[in-house]
């Protein structure tokens, strides 16, 4: 009987390092989780600012990125969980009341629906000299439709690592003119985002979404 191929072959990440994934032909990807604004409740003026501000973005990079949106169903277990702590050392007794009711609307809601939620990054890429050959529908994502076969006289990985953070600061700095904020993935988030890209029934946790308003201010619905 033939040997059944790991699913692993079929991935172009070999490892995760810092941060970053590393490639198989020596290419590394950053990737960029970008909040949303409500384009729709924004005035023509602004929309129109927006769009300008968009071009600038496209029109200022001298290398390619990748935008990747996914929806996702939200794993709400954690935010149920904080909502109960907080409602437990709530001592006014109205609002912890209304935190109660709330607990129980959103149990309601997610018993009787799946909960959505739209998620959008940024894939910077550094690669090495390429050797185009067919690829597959994520190495359209992580390696722009190519496999890359590894140049021995690549950068080092802290020389491309330096060059993908150089290039993260500059888009971060872009997109914020639109708005718009936008975090690194860590290592344990890296590796969510490939699993669910491999599951897409997969639920992905609240508290990705909470990172985005690490600075304080409130996240946006996306449009």
């Amino acid at each position: 009987m033939p040997k059944e191929s790991s699913t692993h072959q079929f991935i172009e990440v070999k490892e995760i390092k810092d941060s970053i994934a590393v490639l198989k032909n020596g290419g590394l990807r950053l990737v960029l989780m970008v909040s949303s604004i409500n384009f729709g409740l924004k005035s023509e003026a602004e929309q129109e600012a927006v769009i300008a501000r968009f071009q600038d973005f496209i029109n200022s990079l001298d290398w390619s990125v990748e935008i990747l949106l996914q929806s996702r169903t939200l794993d709400l277990s954690d935010y149920l969980k904080f909502l109960d702590e907080r409602a437990t050392l709530q001592t006014n007794e109205l609002l912890k009341i209304q935190t109660a009711e709330y607990i129980g609307f959103i149990q309601e809601l997610v018993k009787l629906t799946n909960v959505m939620s739209k998620f959008f990054y940024v894939i910077i890429s550094v690669t090495p000299a390429v050797n185009i050959e067919p690829g597959g529908w994520f190495d359209k994502i992580l390696s722009r439709g190519k496999k890359e076969k590894e140049n021995k006289t690549d950068l080092s990985f802290e020389a491309k690592k330096n060059e993908l953070t150089q290039r993260a600061d500059q888009i971060t700095g872009l997109l914020g003119t639109m708005g718009l904020k936008a975090l690194p993935l860590a290592g344990e988030e890296l590796i969510e985002l490939l699993y669910t890209s491999y599951n897409p029934g997969s639920a992905v946790k609240q508290k990705n979404l909470e990172a985005l308003v690490a600075t304080g201010d409130e996240a946006k619905k996306p449009v």
